[in-house]
């Protein structure tokens, strides 16, 4: 068995195969994360098998600790891989850098095959001195072992695809359906650099092939490619995979998302607050929609996805990310969290801005967990609970209760004795004291607690009402921003 027939036989048959094949650029942007998700759930779906392949070819845009953002996110996001450089696999290595001998092997394969050739024009010293038209040079006619015995002699090369020149090339795609090219508009285009190393797009096919993918999900912006993808498989004699190109993922109508634009990665949107399931949920749907019964539905997990997902579902129109939608789908998951899960969440943020060890974090945890739409919410609602911040008497009035800053200051006066002689101090107790002296002074509830909730938290807007913060800051702290409310109305 030789070289080309023993890998042959390593590949798996009669499975879908599919893999997603990032390079290591240093983060996840929502675009990869998109095309790995759907490529994982076109997997699962079928029950066949998901791969993971690190393509490091290009060796100038390789980041340091890349790779591991790469595993790091694909576990987080529960997007496990049955292959891979760290799991293994019948078909590696799984890391595009590892595979090079092969590389340079097909191509000459190809070039003996009549598919490419060896070219050996000089490589242009300027910007000024490259082709204005696509490549065109006398040796595309070098007969296979004329090339062979100058490359052997040490003459510098790379290896061209050799495309017809006439005809045209028709392929399917699973979103965009036939789309037919002129074979006479196809360049040349290199499969081998001068270094050994393979180009993205020779290396994928190759990869592809050897790996037994049989659905490929890539971004529509290598459709153009696909024409020189199909040429290759069928001059290698390669059955061709199922195409599946996904249009963009858009920050507004005219621009594609870009890290660039200070356009958030999956590790941004995490750091941001956002909740892992609700990223993963949003995404899904940056493009796909299900049909049917299920055509209104929008909350997903991600074993659900994976019963219901179908290529049918791509959409070839641009997605647009819409900030406000994934925070209102975030609030969403996490009112759904069962509250000791949503502390465990919480937890950080609410100790970045509560560090007075007397304020229960887990009571004021239950107060937010309704009231806010991402994690990173939670310092800017609670810091309060620590130190009272400044404020302006104008925060007093309330049209919908009447509140003016002339009642609130009757009210927090008629209160305090009331709180100073209470010796139940929990939020029922408050309640019941309130609404009595409310019903005493023969004025509506708010009237009596919208001035209460200003005074201990300086704040218009507040995760609970006024009796649940007073339980929580305690007697003695409640008591003296009360004093300090009714001084500052007093002024």
């Amino acid at each position: 068995m030789d070289f080309f027939e023993e890998l042959e036989s390593r590949i798996p048959k009669g499975k879908v195969r599919t893999r997603f094949a990032p390079s290591p650029t240093g983060y996840m942007h929502v675009g990869n994360l998109r095309t790995a998700l759907y490529t994982w759930l076109i997997a699962r779906r079928a029950g066949g098998t998901f791969i993971l392949r690190i393509e490091d070819t290009d060796q100038g845009r390789l980041v340091e600790g890349a790779v591991d953002v790469i595993y790091k996110t694909l576990a987080e996001c529960g997007l496990d891989h049955d292959e891979g450089p760290d799991v293994g696999g019948p078909v590696g290595p799984y890391v595009q850098s590892e595979r090079r001998e092969l590389f340079g092997r097909y191509a000459d394969l190809l070039c003996r095959k009549g598919g490419a050739y060896r070219c050996f024009c000089k490589k242009p010293e300027t910007e000024e001195d490259a082709p204005i038209q696509k490549h065109v040079c006398a040796c595309r006619e070098l007969r296979y072992d004329e090339a062979k015995a100058r490359a052997d002699a040490g003459e510098p090369f790379v290896i061209r695809q050799k495309m017809p020149r006439e005809g045209s090339t028709t392929f399917r795609d699973a979103s965009f359906g036939e789309i037919t090219v002129e074979n006479q508009e196809l360049e040349d285009q290199i499969l081998l650099k001068s270094d050994g190393l393979p180009t993205y797009n020779f290396a994928n096919v190759v990869d592809d092939h050897l790996m037994g993918i049989t659905h490929v999900v890539r971004g529509s912006e290598y459709l153009s490619s696909a024409p020189k993808y199909n040429l290759l498989y069928e001059s290698f004699g390669w059955d061709v995979p199922v195409y599946v190109h996904c249009a963009p993922v858009m920050r507004d109508a005219q621009h594609k998302m870009s890290k660039r634009n200070g356009d958030p990665s999956y590790e941004d949107l995490v750091a941001q607050g956002y909740l892992t399931e609700a990223i993963v949920n949003y995404v899904a749907l940056l493009g796909w929609s299900p049909k049917g019964e299920q055509s209104e539905r929008e909350f997903y997990t991600l074993r659900e996805l994976s019963e219901v997902f179908d290529i049918a579902g791509i959409s070839k129109s641009p997605a647009v990310f819409d900030p406000e939608k994934l925070r209102w789908m975030n609030a969403e998951y996490m009112k759904k969290l069962d509250p000791a899960v949503f502390f465990q969440k919480a937890e950080l943020w609410l100790r970045k801005a509560i560090a007075n060890p007397a304020v229960d974090l887990r009571a004021v945890a239950a107060l937010v967990q309704p009231r806010c739409e991402i994690l990173s919410d939670i310092p800017g609602r609670v810091d309060f609970f620590d130190s009272l911040p400044a404020y302006g008497t104008e925060l007093y009035v309330h049209k919908k209760s009447k509140t003016t800053e002339e009642n609130a200051l009757v009210s927090l006066e008629a209160e305090l004795p009331v709180l100073e002689a209470l010796g139940e101090w929990t939020n029922e107790g408050l309640y019941a004291a309130l609404t009595a002296l409310a019903e005493q002074l023969g004025v509506k509830n708010s009237v009596v607690l919208w001035p209460l909730r200003v005074a201990v938290s300086g704040k218009e807007s507040t995760p609970g009402g006024a009796t649940e913060l007073c339980a929580l800051l305690g007697k003695d702290e409640t008591l003296r921003r009360v004093r300090a409310g009714i001084a500052l109305l007093r002024r």
